[in-house]
């Protein structure tokens, strides 16, 4: 097969339909190979934060393997199986807190059961009014119609379809150049309420710590301890997207962890099947479940890979594997370190107005040049010029480029495999240096 593929040249529905996509052979450990034998270092877990063991390792495959011979599928409607039996008691064992796990296949899924089950558990307990959610607008919970709406990105990734989507709530970030305090966010959260009805509303849906739309951002305490004053007034549930970031990626086992607040409703997916099979989960707490126990006795939910044999059987390797190899304290450990050298390495840049990190979760917000603040005029799209110069470095990042929403301007996103060494970790802090350097100055020279 050619190296690279075009759109007029494939059967394939691409994303981008003018432009020419590398074939990607095989991977290993933190390094992705073309058909002609370009070594590609993967700064980013495959490009979606999921490979977080990196590539190739075989006894996860070879889990896959034994359970497909065993049965692979079977609709969850009509059983259950052991490995989703001991995948739920294994996450319960690592997440105490949480009570019960649904699976299912990815974030969008996971995301919109999340939304469901507050509805429902709402529904189930009489408080049939409330199904309006609120949430914060710079942020990205999936790609379904239903998930979209989570987020308030109006002009980079709700239109034109907005008006199919549910009319939920959003309150600016509270970043700091908006609200480094999170007094405003509270204000704003106390706005939406009133202007929906605080008995309307049935969920506040957010990142504990955010990942693509702005990697490795958390709110200040003030704001968890606001938004659980307001849980306890009104009575909504908060629902957290851990979609990026549970299952170690932030060097504990939920990001919710580190925080001041405990959610009811936690989704996880990528870490848990690391690439290797799509899967997901949504967990909850104690009180939620029992609602619905106590009411319709049913949460009438189901995608059709939701618990299979096959995924649940990987999910389980991935743990295995994680747990063996003290994975989640390689990651807390490794994690400050690994900002401390990104810091370094870019602290001469007039293009970097922030370096963030947890665990291995980095951002790194970009600024215009010529103030140090600002975020770069749009038509730049600065985002995809890194994204494509660290590509001819041979180094494999993610960016995203939300400057018309005004919440947040260009950002960039390194999210290594919790297996990558420290040589290979200095060595994306080298070349992604050396990729800035030469966006910082293709940048300086359109402006």
């Amino acid at each position: 097969m050619q190296a690279t593929v075009r759109a007029d040249e494939t059967s394939v529905f691409p994303r981008f339909l003018d432009l020419a996509y590398p074939n990607i052979e095989r991977g290993e450990g933190v390094w992705l190979e073309t058909s002609d034998g370009q070594r590609i270092l993967d700064a980013s877990s495959g490009g979606a934060m999921v490979a977080c063991l990196g590539h190739g390792v075989s006894e996860i495959a070879e889990a896959a393997a034994r359970q497909a011979e065993q049965i692979a599928y079977f609709y969850n409607h009509h059983f259950t199986n052991r490995p989703q039996e001991e995948l739920a008691d294994r996450v319960i064992g690592l997440i105490p807190e949480m009570a019960r796990v649904k699976f299912a296949s990815g974030g969008s899924e996971a995301n919109e059961t999340a939304v469901r089950l507050a509805r429902t558990y709402h529904f189930d307990r009489g408080h049939r009014q409330r199904w309006r959610v609120i949430s914060p607008a710079q942020a990205y919970h999936g790609s379904t119609l239903g998930t979209l709406a989570l987020s308030g990105r109006r002009r980079s990734l709700q239109h034109p379809y907005a008006e199919y989507m549910p009319a939920y709530l959003h309150i600016p970030p509270s970043t700091p150049r908006l609200d480094p305090t999170g007094e405003k966010a509270l204000e704003e959260l106390d706005r939406a309420l009133k202007e929906a009805g605080p008995d309307t509303v049935s969920a506040f849906f957010c990142e504990p710590i955010s990942a693509a739309a702005l990697p490795a951002y958390s709110p200040p305490d003030r704001f968890w301890h606001g938004l659980a004053e307001r849980r306890e007034k009104y009575g909504f549930v908060v629902c957290f997207d851990e979609i990026v970031t549970g299952m170690g990626r932030v060097g504990s086992w939920l990001a919710a962890h580190q925080i001041p607040f405990e959610p009811d409703i936690v989704t996880i997916g990528k870490g848990l099947g690391a690439g290797y099979t799509p899967l997901a989960a949504v967990l909850c707490r104690e009180h939620v479940y029992d609602a619905l126990a106590e009411g319709s006795a049913e949460f009438d939910l189901g995608h059709t890979w939701d618990g299979a044999p096959l995924p649940c059987a990987v999910g389980l390797a991935v743990l295995d594997y994680i747990e063996r190899h003290k994975l989640v304290d390689r990651v807390r450990e490794r994690g400050p370190e690994l900002k401390a050298q990104l810091a370094a390495a870019l602290k001469e840049s007039n293009m970097v107005g922030e370096v963030r990190g947890r665990g291995f979760l980095l951002g790194i917000s970009l600024v215009d040049p010529r103030d140090g603040k600002s975020f770069l005029p749009h038509e730049l799209d600065a985002a995809t010029l890194v994204d494509d110069i660290a590509f001819e470095r041979g180094l494999l990042v993610s960016s995203t480029h939300s400057t018309p929403d005004g919440f947040a301007g260009d950002e960039v996103l390194l999210a290594p495999a919790y297996t990558s060494t420290d040589d290979e970790l200095e060595e994306m802090v080298e070349r992604f240096s050396d990729t800035l350097e030469a966006v910082e100055n293709a940048v300086k020279k359109k402006l």
